[in-house]
């Protein structure tokens, strides 16, 4: 059975569908934003995904605004982790600036009315390095610690951080959902999470389902994509176990497309996206949103093809 064959059940709840800026743009802007929300909302999304890369580069009360005038929510402001940005294993400047940052994702996403932020907040994206046992355990004792303001502020804003782990190309600290959860250990269960994402499960995990079973009770926010990070349901991914698995696990919160542009030279670079990813990077989200969409049981908006630029 192909993918754009699956079956669905009727039991299946109505998961928000979001995607992030990232499919077009590099940096996600405020015009950036201007360009992609109303778009997403006349192909029928229900939720953007807000990247701040850095810390000005959308005004968080003018996005509240954009996004209340064309009915969509803020699924999660992304927390993005260049050269630089580290918790781990780094100098005292570097862990200030950090949590400077992080604590900046939290005030906008309680501006924009998002309930998360999520990203790979312990290490800067690409750095690699070995660790033995000891050397693991000792970095995640910092972590947790250096971690704590952020936590602490998240809790006082109603908002849960969503750690990310990455594929073993992207860190050597955590790539699997029993790595993060020992991660987690100690940490507040109302304010810190996972945020998984079935592009680096697919590489790192046994199943997309298993991954899910085992962060039940702890997943903060999903990402979809497929397998190549191109779009949902064009893979070789099992969406109706990673789906009964979210259901099974309790979780209904938004199902987020996150997937990039490979005509920007930054993100191409930092994301590994030699070749383009779909014939048009529209159809990664009107696509994916029509997958996603049956696959849920859920009707598709709107009839016909959407023409893409």
């Amino acid at each position: 059975m192909t993918t754009s064959d699956t079956p669905h059940t009727s039991d299946a709840p109505g998961f928000p569908i979001g995607a992030n800026p990232w499919i077009w743009h590099s940096p996600v802007d405020g015009a950036a934003l201007a360009e992609t929300v109303p778009r997403l909302a006349a192909w029928g999304f229900d939720a953007v995904e807000l990247p701040l890369e850095q810390a000005d580069d959308w005004d968080p009360a003018a996005v509240a605004l954009l996004l209340a005038r064309h009915g969509l929510t803020a699924a999660a402001v992304m927390a993005v982790m260049p050269p630089g940005r580290d918790l781990v294993a780094t100098d005292a400047a570097t862990v200030k600036r950090t949590q400077e940052y992080l604590l900046r994702c939290v005030d906008s996403a309680e501006r924009v009315g998002a309930p998360v932020v999520a990203g790979p907040m312990y290490a800067a994206v690409g750095r690699t390095w070995r660790m033995t046992p000891d050397e693991r355990a000792a970095a995640l004792a910092e972590w947790r610690d250096r971690l704590s303001p952020v936590v602490n502020h998240a809790r006082a804003a109603g908002i849960t951080l969503g750690v990310e782990p990455l594929n073993r190309y992207e860190t050597s600290l955590l790539n699997t959902v029993a790595q993060t959860l020992e991660a987690l250990e100690g940490l507040s269960a109302d304010a810190v999470g996972l945020c998984l994402d079935t592009y680096h499960q697919n590489i790192e995990e046994t199943g997309l389902d298993t991954a899910v079973a085992q962060a039940a009770g702890r997943i903060a926010h999903v990402q979809v994509c497929a397998n190549d990070r191109g779009t949902p349901g064009r893979d070789h991914l099992d969406w109706p176990a990673f789906l009964g698995a979210l259901r099974a696990a309790g979780h209904t919160g938004p199902l987020c497309i996150e997937s990039f542009t490979a005509h920007n030279d930054s993100i191409a670079v930092a994301a590994s996206v030699w070749r383009p990813l779909a014939p048009h990077q529209d159809a990664i989200a009107v696509e994916g949103l029509a997958f996603l969409r049956r696959a849920l049981g859920r009707p598709a908006p709107t009839e016909g093809a959407i023409p893409h630029r």
